[in-house]
């Protein structure tokens, strides 16, 4: 096979002759140079291909490294803020138990010490108000909330103790208060003799009578004047048949010329309990109930107390 290259109408044609081996030499050169150049060109477009692709991967996966310490940093924080929060609820729900405790207490005062209805109502916040403050700034960033919360919470429990101390005061008062002998010992009934210096009914002597004669029908009720312990339920001279209660801080009270006793020494009375019956036992004219008051181991006059007037603080 030939093949004739004309370069002009002028010039001699040029042959070759593709079955020589000196011409098919330099043409599969050529190929294999093209090919070889070809195959060059697609290595390098390959590799600078896939220096790109790893490159780009190389770059995401530290993204997704960095995504990923984020998350945790935020889940940290997330965590962290949750248990600041269920710390500060905790001490929200201590400060409102120490309030509930507080306003319990002072409404215990308030009805201890007797104080005028509407005067402390514990059940409504106070009223608060007052001019603005223009120079007043809001609070930091960095406010110590938990501090003031510390703070608050050392408050109430000083302010706990100190009302306390007072309600134990009160109610040791109260206590006394009740301790001291009030009222009649025979509802039905009237003053006969007073106390102190009289005529005997008697034998019409001047005497110093120790207590009230109150004048009653027989039988009646005769009741203590305040809670104590009985320390005597006899007879003694004079008085025939009789019943004396202590009362405690230096009280005791003593009911006398009874038809019956009805308490035994060691009993534990209440105020207005029935002690006895309206008598004439002993040096007596007539049925009555002599009432005597004792302090500090001396008799007093009781009127006071009978009329309730008597109240120690």
């Amino acid at each position: 096979m030939n093949i004739i290259i004309v370069a002009s109408s002028n010039a001699t044609p040029t042959t070759f002759d593709l079955k020589s081996w000196r011409v098919r030499s330099p043409i599969a050169a050529a190929v294999a140079g093209f090919a070889i150049l070809c195959i060059g060109i697609g290595v390098v477009a390959t590799c600078a291909v896939s220096s790109s692709r790893d490159a780009a991967l190389r770059k995401l996966a530290a993204l997704h490294e960095t995504i990923a310490v984020q998350k945790t940093a935020l889940d940290g924080l997330e965590t962290a803020s949750r248990r600041d929060m269920d710390a500060l609820a905790l001490q929200l729900g201590s400060l409102q138990a120490q309030a509930t405790r507080l306003n319990a207490l002072g409404e215990r005062l308030a009805e201890i010490g007797k104080l005028g209805d509407g005067e402390f109502d514990f059940t409504k916040a106070p009223a608060l108000g007052g001019p603005e403050d223009a120079s007043a700034a809001p609070h930091p960033l960095d406010f110590d909330l938990a501090g003031n919360i510390g703070a608050l919470r050392d408050q109430f429990a000083q302010q706990e103790t100190e009302l306390t101390v007072l309600e134990n005061l009160l109610l040791d008062r109260k206590a006394r208060n009740e301790l001291v002998p009030s009222g009649y010992p025979v509802s039905t009934s009237y003053i006969g003799s007073p106390f102190g210096t009289r005529v005997d009914p008697i034998n019409g002597q001047i005497e110093t009578h120790l207590g009230l004669d109150f004048a009653a029908e027989i039988g009646s009720e005769i009741k203590a004047v305040a809670p104590g312990v009985v320390v005597f339920a006899g007879d003694r001279p004079g008085y025939g048949h009789v019943v004396e209660i202590d009362h405690g801080n230096g009280y005791m009270t003593r009911y006398a010329h009874n038809s019956a006793n009805l308490v035994q020494v060691g009993d534990r009375v209440k105020f207005g309990q029935v002690v006895a019956k309206v008598g004439s036992s002993g040096r007596s004219t007539g049925p009555h109930c002599h009432f005597e008051v004792w302090l500090g181991g001396k008799p007093v006059n009781p009127y006071a107390y009978v009329k309730g007037k008597i109240k120690p603080v």
